[in-house]
């Protein structure tokens, strides 16, 4: 029997790929989310997990090993993902709600599952391409101080919808800390870093307004339509497509080049382009893994 476990697997990009990953014969999947009496298809199994909690994240990692008992894990697909419309909100554990749940509890999540993994096993974490300045957007992080996202000092609008971007880029350093970690571990755990691009449709933005419904068809969308013309990467990708990405990435249908981790979906094509400058600093990463792991309690050695 092989094993799969979730986050973010209820909604959105993670419930079309649970369409793909259902099909799998002899498959286990082990989802977490918040709430109770949720429709899962055959073949799937909840438990608690709020994301916002790291005791709860704790609590999951058990259910997770009790349920699995000897069998290894053979995909870990840490995909939830959330905004806060700003950064003023706090965790039960008092760091920024954003960074919390994006970043920290999958960072815990990954690292209590660790010696769970199977050989060849593979763990893809969602993350997204806000987190390059090259976009021109104005809100990627040009710089990283955890200690600051975990307990911002700057509460502006521009600093609220940075923190989202900035989680991402956590979530692509927190990959490229694991893959180091893979090269030296002989089952050797595929490490993916994967980017859904701008997928209108899914609930990660929260529930639209009225306003939004009608501005974002008439305005915003074509609008990134033109631009997409000559930048590829602002093209809207559909959820289903998303979805079923994802679920070919973590499946291992999709061939990665070698040297490379970071999947992006443009144009509802799979390619791997390089990260932002920031995404690829050793020192980043190394001072994310170090703050992390003091947040959530953890040796910084594995």
């Amino acid at each position: 029997m092989k094993v799969i476990v979730m986050t973010g697997a209820t909604s959105g990009i993670g419930a079309e790929a649970m369409k793909h990953l259902t099909q799998q014969p002899d498959t286990l999947i082990i989802a977490g989310a918040r709430g109770r009496g949720r429709v899962v298809p055959k073949g799937t199994e909840i438990f608690p997990l709020d994301l916002s909690s790291l005791k709860s994240v704790r609590s999951f990692a058990e259910d997770v090993k009790r349920r699995s008992g000897a069998t290894p894990i053979d995909t870990l697909i840490l995909n939830a993902g959330a905004t806060f419309g700003g950064n003023k909100q706090k965790t039960v554990d008092g760091f920024e709600s954003t960074f919390a749940t994006n970043h920290l509890a999958h960072y815990l999540l990954a690292r209590l599952l660790w010696e769970n993994m199977g050989n060849d096993s593979t763990i893809l974490f969602t993350t997204s391409d806000t987190h390059d300045p090259s976009l021109k957007l104005p809100f990627p992080p040009k710089k990283l101080i955890p200690s600051e996202l975990a307990h911002p000092i700057n509460t502006s609008y521009q600093e609220g919808m940075r923190a989202y971007s900035s989680s991402k880029l956590c979530n692509l350093l927190t990959a490229r800390a694991f893959e180091t970690i893979a090269l030296a571990d002989k089952r050797r755990p595929k490490i993916i870093a994967y980017n859904p691009g701008l997928t209108p449709g899914t609930s990660l933005m929260g529930k639209p307004t009225a306003i939004t419904k009608i501005m974002l068809p008439l305005v915003a969308y074509p609008i990134l339509h033109l631009i997409s013309i000559f930048r590829p990467a602002y093209s809207k990708n559909i959820p289903s497509r998303a979805g079923e990405a994802l679920a070919e990435l973590s499946l291992g249908k999709v061939t990665i080049p070698a040297g490379r981790l970071y999947a992006s979906l443009v144009k509802g094509k799979i390619t791997f382009p390089a990260p932002s400058a920031l995404a690829q600093s050793n020192n980043a990463k190394d001072l994310l893994w170090k703050e992390s792991a003091e947040m959530v309690g953890l040796s910084e050695k594995l």
